[in-house]
């Protein structure tokens, strides 16, 4: 099957970067640079959303080969995405967190694989942490009431969580294994355009979070598959583009919490309200139940590091 035409790029990469990450990305830009795609023609698109610390400076004087677009304002993760996705042509998308770095020839592994499944319409990789912890969010099954549930009081965390408690855990696919999965992590994800066009582009309705759950929900509503392959690596600084979580380790400041639990809901009003609406409401007062929690315990924990 052909992908592309001759001489134009087979992939566009999408990074978003915010202020604070200038480091990451500068790490995220290099190990491209390391590890470039043979398979064709690359494209490398950054969109800066505001930062204002010299991110962009060093984007144009030590990677000149990298498009970049710097945005006025926070537009948000959603948005800086959309404005390249809507601006490029190549048969296959890779959104790329800055906090990323990718090995030696993962990217080429990734694209054979979904080049090799017409039927995928996003595909996404094994993500370790830099210690070489594997990050479980790598690949999940989408949310219910019962697994968000299990997964926020850590009985879903446990290695031992059945299918339906551990569901973020997706442990119908193995770390090192290969297959069909519900959702992939936004940190990447590998897009087939063919299918993205027939879906759409991100949600910006959303924050910060659910949105990678959400394009993927989507894409499997109209008969893509979505595919993990743990055979490919790349390396995820977990939380490491979220400036408050660097600060105060994994304790959210409130502006991040609020949009966190808004996406919860946002993605439960979109797919999963309206027929029950006990149960609906159940769900948005575990939802406002757990913000609060959320923002005690975060208030809290800042204000000892302070």
């Amino acid at each position: 099957m052909r992908d592309q035409d001759a001489g134009s790029p087979l992939l566009d990469i999408v990074i978003v970067v915010v202020a604070g990450a200038q480091e990451l990305l500068h790490d995220c830009l290099s190990s491209l640079r390391r590890h470039p795609v043979e398979a064709g023609a690359v494209t490398i698109n950054v969109t800066d959303n505001a930062s204002r610390d010299g991110t962009a400076e060093m984007v144009r004087e030590e990677f000149p080969e990298v498009r970049l677009a710097v945005l006025p304002y926070n537009a948000g993760f959603c948005a800086g995405n959309n404005h390249w996705l809507g601006r490029t042509a190549a048969p296959f998308a890779l959104l790329l967190n800055p906090d990323t770095e990718v090995t030696g020839r993962a990217l080429d592994h990734m694209l054979e694989a979904i080049r090799e499944r017409p039927e995928v319409g996003i595909a996404g990789c094994r993500l370790v942490q830099r210690d070489g912890a594997f990050d479980h969010a790598a690949k999940r099954s989408f949310p219910t009431p019962l697994g968000a549930l299990a997964h926020f009081t850590g009985i879903g965390r446990r290695a031992m969580a059945g299918a339906r408690l551990g569901q973020y855990r997706a442990p119908e696919v193995g770390e090192l294994d290969a297959g069909e999965v519900d959702a992939v992590n936004g940190a990447f994800m590998l897009v087939r355009r063919s299918a993205m066009d027939e879906v759409g582009l991100l949600d910006e309705g959303y924050g910060t979070w659910m949105e990678d759950l959400d394009w993927c929900y989507r894409f499997k509503r109209r008969g893509w598959k979505v595919f993990y392959d743990g055979r490919a690596t790349v390396i995820h600084v977990k939380g490491g583009t979220t400036v408050a979580a660097r600060k105060h380790g994994r304790y959210r400041s409130l502006r991040h919490n609020l949009a966190f639990h808004r996406s919860m809901g946002r993605f439960y009003r979109k797919f999963y309200s309206g027929e029950r609406p006990l149960i609906d409401a159940a769900v948005y007062a575990a939802i406002g139940a757990k913000l609060m929690i959320a923002v005690t315990r975060s208030t809290i924990a800042r204000r000892g590091f302070g």
